[in-house]
């Protein structure tokens, strides 16, 4: 596993980059003043309320609150984690990201294999427009009703017949260890090399950032496998891969849901048919890895299988799967189709609006797992409830605590005939659930208390930490926040010229770093002007607290227990806090 990437490094690549050039290449922005302003890429709206600000290297949207950096708008608009964020703004510098030692190995150089690849891409697809036998592909793509067009958008390709044909035409150039590791060939007993892919449509499979990771082939004759994908390679993990994923988020920027079907013959299909939101599983059960890739583009997954009974034993798989994952505010739903049909065949026959009927249609995870598991038991005695119960029990308890849980709980005494409390004795009643604080951040400047406004006031505007005469004595209160709001002073104070985007990438990697994003999304409802007074208004609040803190410490010994010193500390606090607290 590559290494972390070096803190310095991000802060140098911030430094380099102008988040202004790096949302304009994707979202145009119009000068307003000395900011730039667009409508927001991340919610509908008709009056822009994205500003993009040159001096902050920040961005926030006043409709829907979303802001970060460069690297965090990254994240937010190409669907991309944090290190492929990074990656993706050095490669617009023209610059490598460094990694440090893992378990004491350096970490691999992935860009051979990413050419290679890449290669072989437009190697399959020169081969679907000139090869002489290319026609019986073309003729198979139109009786599947797929355009030129799709074909093109999903980079579908043609490995011709022959043993050696992409060995030769890249082994040369790469080699074949390279060609092997990539899994593009095989290696036969005697050693010789050959090619995976032989006589068969070929589907490239890409990452979130659109590079070629690995091939689907569709076998064209009665060769065995019909279907086969490349190997695990250091690139390509089929548990952690979603086919047609990059595609739709290039056609979808905030796709409702996704529909996770079982082929790439599917995808593409459907994408024929308008519906751009299905992706697929590569030739695996649906992973928690997949769902995690999929709940951070939508809220609700819609898993599609066919209505036979390995079908149904797929869909029971990915529910006990997803349960776990049902954090607030995603959903999943079940559908399984008629027997005989898949996606490819059924929206061919029916066209996309009754498809799309049956994606709307299709059973909420509730329901589908309570009527699972009723058709286990007796419903009609009560040994059958109690079994029936017993069973929902152990499912109900994989799911995380929140609403959608104690609700489960509801449903299943409801359904069973039992006392929630027997059901669910350490579960809070669904009356009193509330969802923890942190979910929900005040978005108020004026009631947070003077270390919250002190920290939103330096996100906004990190010079504040340099004013002269600014209050030193809050240093030593023992207080939520205090420790974090020190580390920010000391930051600032080696490095004077930081901006609030660099500021706040600072702790990505660390568990401030959610709380410090929510305190950046905080408009102080004061004006600009007024932020150093309020600043030093804070610190001075967070002094005098202080001040009453020793003070109580000291006096707590008792005369006789403290030292001279003490004693003389003791006077002067009590004077301060006569005079000014």
């Amino acid at each position: 596993m590559p290494g972390k990437i070096p803190r310095e490094f991000i802060d140098q690549l911030l430094q380099r980059t102008d988040i202004v050039d790096v949302v304009n290449s994707r979202v145009p922005l119009k000068r307003t003043g000395k900011d730039y302003q667009a409508c927001c890429p991340f919610h509908d709206e008709k009056t822009p309320s994205f500003t993009v600000s040159r001096d902050k290297q920040f961005y926030h949207c006043f409709g829907c609150g979303a802001h970060g950096s460069a690297i965090g708008f990254f994240m937010e608009y190409e669907r991309l984690s944090f290190p492929e964020a990074v990656e993706e703004l050095a490669r617009l510098q023209g610059i490598e990201v460094p990694r440090e030692l893992s378990d004491q190995s350096p970490a691999k150089d992935l860009r051979p294999l990413f050419d290679v690849l890449t290669q072989a891409d437009d190697f399959f697809r020169l081969q679907l427009r000139q090869h002489p036998t290319a026609g019986k592909a073309v003729d198979y793509l139109k009786r599947r009703g797929l355009s030129g067009e799709i074909a093109v958008e999903y980079g579908i390709g043609y490995a011709p017949p022959g043993w050696d044909n992409l060995l030769r035409e890249l082994g040369p150039r790469f080699g074949s260890p390279l060609l092997t590791q990539a899994g593009l060939i095989t290696e036969a007993e005697a050693g010789k090399g050959y090619d995976r892919f032989r006589d068969r449509i070929i589907f490239p499979i890409r990452d979130s950032r659109g590079r070629v990771v690995g091939f689907g082939g569709r076998v064209l004759g009665d060769d065995k496998p019909k279907y086969l994908n490349s190997p695990e390679t250091p690139v390509f993990h089929k548990g952690r891969q979603l086919y047609g994923l990059y595609e739709m988020t290039k056609a979808l920027r905030r796709p409702e849901q996704l529909l996770v079907v079982e082929g790439y013959m599917d995808v593409v299909a459907l994408a024929q048919q308008g519906i751009r939101y299905a992706v697929a599983t590569l030739g695996t059960a649906t992973t928690a890895d997949h769902l995690e890739r999929a709940f951070r583009l939508t809220t609700e997954v819609v898993f599609c299988f066919d209505g036979d009974r390995a079908g149904r034993e797929a869909g029971w798989k990915a529910l006990r799967l997803v349960l776990p994952l049902m954090t607030q505010g995603r959903g999943a739903r079940f559908l399984f189709l008629p027997e005989g049909e898949d996606p490819d065949s059924l929206v061919r026959k029916e066209g996309a609006e009754s498809f799309e009927r049956r994606v709307r249609e299709a059973e909420p995870l509730s329901d589908y797992l309570l009527k699972q598991l009723a058709t286990e038991a007796d419903m009609g005695s009560l040994d059958g409830r109690a079994r029936f119960a017993e069973a929902a029990r152990g499912h109900i308890e994989q799911l995380p605590d929140g609403l959608f849980k104690q609700m489960m709980w509801r449903r299943l005494a409801e359904r069973s005939g039992a006392p929630i409390e027997e059901l669910a004795p350490k579960a809070a009643p669904v009356s009193t659930y509330r969802r923890p604080v942190f979910k929900e951040p005040t978005r108020h400047f004026r009631g947070a208390t003077p270390v919250r406004q002190a920290i939103t006031l330096l996100l906004k505007e990190p010079g504040l930490a340099l004013l002269a005469d600014l209050p030193a004595d809050w240093r030593a209160l023992d207080a939520p926040g205090i420790s974090l709001l020190r580390e920010l002073m000391d930051v600032i104070g080696q490095e004077p010229a930081i901006d609030p985007g660099r500021l706040l990438e600072h702790w990505r990697a660390e568990e401030a770093f959610r709380h410090l994003v929510v305190l950046s999304g905080i408009r102080p409802d004061i004006p600009q002007e007024g932020y150093k007074a309020e600043f030093r208004d804070c610190l001075k609040r967070l002094q005098r607290e202080s001040w009453r803190q020793e003070f109580t410490r000291l006096t707590a010994q008792g005369g006789g227990a403290l030292s001279l010193p003490e004693q003389e500390r003791v006077k002067l606090l009590a004077k301060l806090i006569a005079e000014k607290g």
